[in-house]
């Protein structure tokens, strides 16, 4: 019960920013020009730490293309996904449930 309440605060809060990215942000943004702006030698680290340690196909074929997408994107991924995860704990088989029928 209490993973559920957090996984929905967390889904909350991810949308929370989204809203705020997509407002205060252009639109159509990409999320590495956001990265860069805050500090670009995050992305050439990101690069160099998923190049040498991981593959070049996860860079090119998972990476690239969310660093492409708008800004406000991964927040709302995340919330969908903490959301998910607080509807699927919410009707696991011990929560209790009404047994009563409507006629």
């Amino acid at each position: 019960m209490i993973a559920t309440r957090i996984f929905a605060v967390i889904a909350a809060m991810f949308l929370v920013l989204a809203f705020a990215l997509a407002t205060l942000l252009p639109p159509e943004m990409p999320l590495s020009q956001a990265v860069s702006v805050v500090n670009h030698g995050w992305l050439v680290a990101f690069q160099d730490i998923v190049r040498n340690n991981v593959s070049e196909w996860v860079w090119m074929n998972l990476a690239v293309p969310l660093l492409l997408r708008p800004v406000w994107l991964l927040p709302v991924a995340l919330a969908m996904v903490a959301g998910g995860a607080a509807i699927t704990l919410s009707s696991r088989r011990g929560s209790t449930r009404s047994h009563r029928r409507r006629s």
